[in-house]
C-alpha cells in the first residue's frame, strides 16, 4: 500500500474468485483482451492510471486457473520490491499462488547464489548493499579527492557503464556518444571505474550491477545451466518495460531462449529514467522484434479527472521524438472535476508559503494529509517546502529519502518492540494497557513519541513522524485483526521491512518527481515550474528536453482530482524578476499560444500479428542443430564437449603453446575490465580456439562461447593471437 491509495494499511481482502471466468469479471474490454492473450509475444501499451498492473494480474491468474499456466513456470518481474510484493499481493487474492513475482536483481540473485558453486566453485562473494563508500576507497588510492557531491555523481556513472555494459576504457567514448555530461574528466573517471573493480577483486565482494553482469555471464558460457532456467520458466511477464536497462533486457533474452512467451508492459511516455541506462527502444522496438506479437493499448484513465487528464494529453500533444510519435491519448472515466489551478508567486519563499496555506486549508476542509503531496524537481528545494509546511503545522512526509526500516529511530523502536513483545509481563508501562495501539504507544513513549509533533522542521521533527507511522500501523493492524498481539505487530514490522513496504506516514508527502512515479494522490501541487528548473538549466539536448517535459507529464498524472501549479519570478524576495514559467505550459495556460507538435495519438485497441507472414526486420533465432563430436561424429549433450565440439574422451590437437597465450591474454583483459577471467572466456572455449586456430572472424564466430558481442570486443586480439602476432603492452610486448 502506499498514500496513493484510499483504503487502510490493512484493507478487507475480498473473496477468491470462484472460478477462471470469474477472474475476468469488471475488466474493461482491453484489459480483457490482455487477460485471455496467454501465448506467444504480447506488448500492453497502457498510460498512466489506465490499470496495467490489474490487466496483467488478472492475465496471470485467469492463465493458473484456466490450466493454461503452471504457476512455478511463470516468472513476474518488475523495477522495485515495493511493486513486486503488490503483483503477489493480489496474485494471492485470485487464487494464483505460486507464480514468482520479483524484481531483475532479487530474481538473477536467487540464480546466482544456486548456480555459482557449480559454474564457479565456492561461495558467491559478499554483495554490498551501497558502493559509494568502496568509491571513495578507490579515489584515495588514486590520490584523487571527491567532495560529496562529486562522490555521488562518479558512483552515478560507474552504475550507468555497468548496466550499459561499458567497460572503463571505453567510457570516455560511450559517455560522449550517449550526450552525458561527466561530473569529472572522462579519463579520470575510467581510471576511478577501473581502481573500484579492483578494489571489490582484492575484497572478494560484488554490487548490485555484478548480480546482473555474473549472472548474464554464467547463462552465456554454461549451456546446461541456461537449459536448466528454461526448463523451469517457460512463461515471463515484465512490468514496466520502458525502463529496461540493455543489461537486463540481455539478461531477458537468456531467460527466454528461442522462446517468446513473453507479455512486457509499458508506456514510452513515462520514460524519465534514461540517465540511470533505461531505454524505452526495447518496447518500441517488440513488435519488430516479434511480428506475431499482440499489441493491446489502454487507454481508459481511471485515475484523474477529465481536467487533469486533459492537461497531461496536450503536454504531450506538443512533444517531439520517437517516444511521441507512440503517445497514448487518454481517456478519462471519472466525472468532472475542478481545473487545474495555475499561479505565479514573486519568489520562491513566497510560493512555498502560498502552497502551504492552501494546503491548510485542503485539511481544514476535510481532505487527509496524506492525500495530498507537493512535487518538485530536485531535492534541494524541498527545504523552503519543509519549512512553510512547518510553520503552517502542516505534518508532513519526506520521500525518496532514507528508506523507512534504515532509519536510526525505526530500527531503535523495533528492538524496543521486540523486547516489549518479548518480556512485556515485566514492564511497568505495560501494566495498565491492554490493547495493541495503546501498547504500542506506551513502548514508543520512551523512544520519544508523544501525542503532539514537535514545532518546527527538520531532524526531529522526521524522527517523531516515523514513530507516528509506526502508532498508526498499529492502529490499523488492530482495527484489521481484533485479537492481534504485540508479537503479531512485530512479525507484520519484520515482514514489511524484508520488502521494503513501509507505512504511510499521516503528513503531506513532499517528494521529487522522479521519487513520486507510480503513486498517486487526491491533491498534488507541481512547485517550480519555470524554465531553468522544469526543463532543467543542464537539458540541452532535443532528447534531454522531451525527457524534461515526460517528467513533468508523470508528475501531472499523479493528481486524482485537484492539480495546482506555480512558479516564481526570482529565487529571493526582492531578487531581479527574471524567470518566466515553463515553455511546457505553453498554449495549456490561459492566454498562452501552443508551440507545433506531433499528429493524432495512438487510441486504445487491440493488434494482432500475424503469425508465419511477412520478413522480420530482426533475424528470428533459429531451432539449433544437434552438435556432433568432429572427431567421431557422435550427437554431444555435455555443455563443455558441446564447446569443444569433440567428445571429452576423442584425442585433442589443440595447440598447448597457442592455449597458455590465450590464458595470459585473457588474464589482463579480466584485469582491465574488472570481470572474473571466464567473463572473458571460459577455459573450454579458449581450448576449442586453441583446437580450431581460426584465421577469420567467420571461422572464429562458429566457435561456442564466441558471441557476438564477444567476437566484436576481443575477435582482433584473439586472431592476432591464433596467427601468431604479439600485442604490443599486454602480451610480450614492451
Amino acid at each position: 500500500m502506499t498514500a496513493a491509495t484510499h483504503s487502510t494499511l490493512f484493507p478487507q481482502v475480498p473473496d477468491v474468485p470462484d472460478s477462471a471466468d470469474a477472474v475476468l469479471e469488471g475488466l474493461d474490454p482491453e484489459q480483457r483482451e490482455v487477460a485471455t492473450a496467454l501465448r506467444g509475444p504480447v506488448c500492453v501499451l497502457a498510460g498512466a492510471g489506465t490499470g496495467k498492473t490489474r490487466a496483467i494480474t488478472h492475465r496471470i491468474a485467469y492463465g493458473v486457473r484456466a490450466g493454461v499456466l503452471q504457476p512455478a513456470s511463470v516468472l513476474a518481474v518488475t523495477f522495485t520490491n515495493r511493486a513486486a510484493g503488490e503483483m503477489r499481493g493480489r496474485l494471492r487474492q485470485l487464487g494464483a499462488q505460486g507464480v514468482q513475482a520479483r524484481t531483475f536483481h532479487s530474481a538473477a540473485l536467487r540464480q546466482l547464489q544456486y548456480f555459482w558453486p557449480k559454474a564457479v566453485g565456492g561461495s558467491l562473494p559478499r554483495l554490498v548493499d551501497r558502493k559509494i563508500q568502496l568509491v571513495a576507497d578507490a579515489a584515495a588510492g588514486l590520490g584523487t579527492r571527491l567532495d560529496r557531491g562529486e562522490l555521488r555523481d562518479v558512483t552515478a556513472e560507474i552504475e550507468w557503464c555497468k548496466v550499459t555494459q561499458t567497460i572503463p576504457a571505453d567510457y570516455p567514448y560511450a559517455a560522449a556518444k550517449a550526450g552525458r555530461e561527466a561530473p569529472r574528466d572522462p579519463t579520470e573517471i575510467a581510471h576511478l571505474y577501473a581502481a573500484y573493480e579492483d578494489l571489490k577483486r582484492d575484497r572478494a565482494v560484488i554490487d548490485f550491477e555484478d548480480v546482473l553482469l555474473l549472472t548474464v555471464a554464467i547463462l552465456q558460457d554454461r549451456q546446461d545451466i541456461a537449459e536448466q532456467i528454461r526448463a523451469q520458466y517457460q512463461h515471463f511477464v515484465v512490468d514496466e518495460y520502458q525502463d529496461v536497462s540493455p543489461l537486463q533486457q540481455r539478461l531477458l533474452e537468456l531467460w527466454l531462449g528461442d522462446r517468446d512467451d513473453l507479455c512486457v508492459v509499458g508506456d514510452a511516455s513515462q520514460t524519465i529514467y534514461s540517465f540511470t541506462g533505461a531505454t524505452p527502444d526495447h518496447l518500441l522496438d517488440f513488435r519488430t522484434r516479434h511480428p506475431g506479437a499482440t499489441v493491446v493499448k489502454l487507454v481508459r484513465d481511471y485515475r484523474s479527472t477529465p481536467q487533469v487528464v486533459r492537461l497531461a494529453n496536450g503536454l504531450l500533444a506538443q512533444a517531439h521524438g520517437r517516444a511521441a510519435d507512440h503517445r497514448l491519448e487518454l481517456v478519462s472515466q471519472r466525472p468532472l472535476g475542478p481545473d487545474p489551478v495555475y499561479t505565479e508567486y514573486t519568489d520562491e519563499p513566497a510560493e512555498a508559503e502560498g502552497a502551504a496555506r492552501r494546503i491548510r486549508e485542503l485539511i481544514d476542509a476535510g481532505v487527509p494529509a496524506a492525500e495530498i503531496a507537493v512535487l518538485f524537481r530536485t531535492n534541494s528545494q524541498s527545504e523552503t517546502y519543509e519549512q512553510a509546511l512547518a510553520d503552517a503545522g502542516v505534518p508532513y512526509q519526506l520521500r525518496g529519502a532514507e528508506r523507512f526500516f534504515d532509519r536510526p529511530e525505526v530500527r531503535k523502536a523495533g528492538l524496543a518492540l521486540r523486547g516489549a513483545a518479548r518480556f512485556g509481563g515485566n514492564d511497568s508501562l505495560l501494566d495498565d494497557v491492554v490493547d495493541l495501539p495503546s501498547q504500542v504507544r506506551a513502548v514508543l513513549s520512551g523512544e520519544g513519541w508523544t501525542t503532539r509533533p514537535p514545532a518546527g522542521s527538520g531532524a526531529v521533527r522526521e524522527r517523531w513522524e516515523s514513530l507516528a507511522a509506526l502508532v498508526n500501523l498499529a492502529q490499523d493492524l488492530a482495527a484489521a485483526r481484533p485479537g492481534a498481539t504485540l508479537a503479531d505487530f512485530v512479525a507484520e514490522l519484520d515482514e514489511r521491512a524484508g520488502a521494503q513496504h513501509a507505512p504511510t506516514v499521516q503528513g503531506v508527502t513532499l517528494a521529487s518527481l522522479h521519487a513520486a512515479k507510480g503513486l498517486e494522490w487526491d491533491v498534488v501541487f507541481l512547485v517550480g515550474v519555470a524554465e531553468g528548473m522544469l526543463p532543467i538549466t543542464y537539458a540541452r539536448t532535443d532528447e534531454q528536453i522531451e525527457e524534461e517535459r515526460r517528467l513533468l507529464y508523470v508528475g501531472v498524472t499523479r493528481a486524482r482530482e485537484r492539480l495546482h501549479l506555480s512558479w516564481s519570478l526570482s529565487r529571493s524576495p526582492g531578487g531581479r524578476h527574471s524567470r518566466r514559467p515553463s515553455r511546457f505550459l505553453d498554449g495549456l495556460r490561459p492566454g498562452t499560444t501552443p508551440t507545433a507538435g506531433r499528429g493524432a495519438a495512438a487510441t486504445g485497441g487491440v493488434e494482432r500479428g500475424i503469425r508465419g507472414t511477412g520478413t522480420p526486420a530482426v533475424p528470428r533465432r533459429t531451432q539449433r542443430t544437434p552438435a556432433r563430436c568432429r572427431v567421431c561424429g557422435r550427437t554431444l549433450t555435455d555443455a563443455g564437449e558441446m564447446k569443444l565440439m569433440r567428445c571429452e574422451d576423442c584425442p585433442s590437437d589443440m595447440d598447448e603453446g597457442l592455449y597458455e597465450r590465450l590464458r595470459e591474454w585473457r588474464a589482463v583483459q579480466a584485469a582491465d575490465s574488472g570481470q572474473p577471467d571466464f567473463c572473458v572466456f571460459t577455459d573450454r572455449t579458449l581450448m576449442a580456439i586453441a583446437e580450431a586456430r581460426p584465421d577469420s572472424a567467420a571461422e572464429l564466430s562458429r566457435i561456442p562461447g564466441v558471441l557476438s558481442r564477444k567476437l566484436r570486443s576481443y575477435g582482433a586480439d584473439v586472431l592476432a593471437i591464433c596467427a601468431g602476432q604479439e600485442l604490443h603492452g599486454e602480451i610480450g610486448g614492451d
